[in-house]
């Protein structure tokens, strides 16, 4: 499995077509691996189906070889460069970005269920200052 001085990666058995990749906004001078510019739009990018669906895959391969062996794979694949160092980048970026969504959202989950909590109690308060008024406004002044 050793061929021309790096790890030869297998090639994909299928790579996967039910996959909609969306378009994104352009917020860099760089256009990332995966998407190019849309010509109508400079300010649009636009997805690489076959780009994007390899560098999904790259991402599995990560687990058994390393970075160099996967850039070099992925740019051999795609034909278009990427460098160990970018796709590190990349796949480290993503997993930050997954890791504080998933963050933020265990945080809304506890934060409906303490707003629940605290509309009850609210509930339960503002109407026992309710009857503390009528009460006192019933009783005569003496």
């Amino acid at each position: 499995m050793y061929d021309a001085g790096y790890f030869k990666l297998p090639d994909p058995v299928g790579l996967q077509e039910d996959n909609e990749w969306l378009s994104i906004p352009r917020i860099s001078r760089t256009i990332p691996f995966g998407y190019k510019v849309y010509e109508e739009d400079e300010d649009v990018l636009i997805p690489i189906v076959e780009e994007l669906e390899a560098l999904e895959l790259a991402k599995d391969y990560l687990t058994e070889y390393s970075y160099r062996d996967v850039a070099r794979w992925l740019s051999d694949r795609t034909g278009r460069q990427i460098s160990h160092i970018g796709l590190r980048k990349r796949v480290q970026t993503e997993k930050k970005r997954k890791s504080k969504a998933a963050t933020y959202r265990a945080w809304a989950k506890k934060y409906e269920v303490a707003l629940k909590k605290f509309k009850e109690l609210e509930e339960k308060r503002t109407g026992a200052k309710e009857n503390t008024r009528k009460e006192r406004e019933e009783q005569p002044i003496a």
